[in-house]
């Protein structure tokens, strides 16, 4: 007879996103590149990825430092200084570079103070319900991150009431709060971009409502770090002038080519989220070779060096962007240096990808629930060190792609940015 764990798993495996992500092994067990494995990685943006060396434009490294032997360097001075890790909650003590970056990140910011956590995703399941109270609100776009989302969930767990509100809306903001009341606080929280749309979140607006209604505006702004704003900083500065009343969250690996995220604010609200964030308090911490890194990171997005960094990122964007529309294919993005090709059903799109694959192009084949089901995309990830001839090959395949089968009008990526 199957042990209990040996049924629990079968049930599992029979249940939701598991039976349909089984179901997509079984039905396309040559199509589906979700474990592939990276063999070695190669100059210009090249890896060799189940056997195969393809150009990647599948990386979130987004300014290339994953290769910068200043980062490298960094990182093995970290280790011989402090070791692989420095083996304690952030509760007991922390290294001295993990002070100095949450020092430089701060300054570089221009906010009071930052408190780093081992990821994005680990900040937003911390902070929030570290924020609220079962006496407050806690409110988030409808398409904001996914771990905005488990963020909400866990304080909702924890006796919160929480509210989505329809996306980039301020006046729906404002219903949704009314209907809420009374409450004490409330904390309103947005993407600082939407990667996938490429659409920024009216935050002058939305600050003013959370003011109105005694609440305050969480930003998740991970997709603009480093290649937003001027000096990377993102949107919430650019698009306030400030940080009164705003917490930002940002990203220490995508463009920093490194690891972690942070929230930034005032000196006050970082205290009071270093004794309420679990993730925080009963997880460990960046690893201190990672952290010496962030540092060197942000002296490069602080320098004279990173204007011409940015061009080059932007360049390429600009060039993949414009030449997939060109194409005639329905693109979505291009603020920021992810842009996706709405392909289909997630047949079509795994099929697609794999298309790419073979002419030596790694995109990343994103199906539901990731996005709506039967409206798949390829996402490709801009890097400032991808070279023209680099972009020019991938729209060319992209082309051939076009010829081999039939793909959606341009016109459907506003209908489904839209829905």
């Amino acid at each position: 007879m199957p042990e209990p764990l040996d049924r629990l798993i079968n049930t599992l495996a029979g249940t939701g996103m598991t039976r349909f992500f089984r179901r997509l092994f079984d039905d396309f067990p040559d199509l589906l590149m979700k474990d592939l494995t990276v063999e070695e990685v190669g100059p210009g943006r090249t890896f060799k990825l189940g056997g195969r060396w393809v150009t990647n434009f599948g990386s979130d490294s987004f300014l290339g430092l994953d290769q910068d032997e200043r980062l490298k360097a960094a990182v093995e001075r970290g280790v011989r200084a402090w070791g692989t890790h420095n083996g304690s909650s952030r509760a007991f003590s922390s290294v001295e570079p993990n002070v100095r970056a949450e020092r430089k990140i701060a300054e570089w910011l221009g906010a009071e103070a930052a408190l780093i956590y081992p990821s994005v995703t680990l900040a937003n399941i911390g902070a929030l319900p570290g924020l609220v109270t079962r006496h407050d609100v806690l409110v988030a776009d409808q398409y904001a991150h996914n771990s905005i989302d488990e963020g909400l969930k866990i304080a909702k767990a924890k006796g919160v009431r929480t509210a989505k509100f329809t996306h980039n809306d301020p006046a729906a903001l404002e219903e949704t709060l009314r209907a809420l009341r009374p409450f004490r606080h409330a904390v309103v929280a947005v993407d600082g971009v939407y990667s996938m749309s490429g659409r920024l979140p009216p935050l002058a607006e939305f600050r003013k409502v959370a003011r109105e209604f005694d609440g305050c505006l969480y930003v998740d702004d991970a997709h603009a770090s480093a290649v937003l704003g001027e000096c990377g900083r993102g949107t919430v500065r650019e698009a306030l002038g400030d940080y009164h009343n705003v917490l930002t969250i940002g990203s220490l690996s995508k463009g920093f080519s490194c690891l972690g995220g942070f929230v930034a604010g005032t000196q006050s609200a970082i205290d009071v989220l270093k004794l309420r964030s679990n993730p925080l308090i009963f997880g460990g911490p960046v690893p201190p070779p990672y952290l010496e890194a962030v540092c060197v990171a942000l002296d490069i997005l602080s320098s004279s060096e990173y204007p011409a960094l940015r061009a080059k990122l932007d360049a390429n964007v600009r060039a993949l962007t414009e030449g997939a529309k060109r194409l005639g294919l329905a693109v979505m993005g291009g603020l920021v240096p992810i842009i996706s090709v709405l392909i289909g059903t997630e047949e079509a799109t795994l099929k697609a990808g794999k298309f790419l694959y073979e002419r030596g192009y790694y995109v990343q084949s994103v199906v539901f629930p990731a996005v709506p089901h039967g409206a798949g995309v390829l996402r490709m990830q801009v890097n400032a060190n991808h070279s023209a001839s680099q972009i020019e090959g991938l729209l060319n395949t992209l082309s051939a792609l076009k010829e081999a089968v039939t793909l959606p009008a341009a016109s459907a990526a506003a209908t489904l940015v839209a829905a």
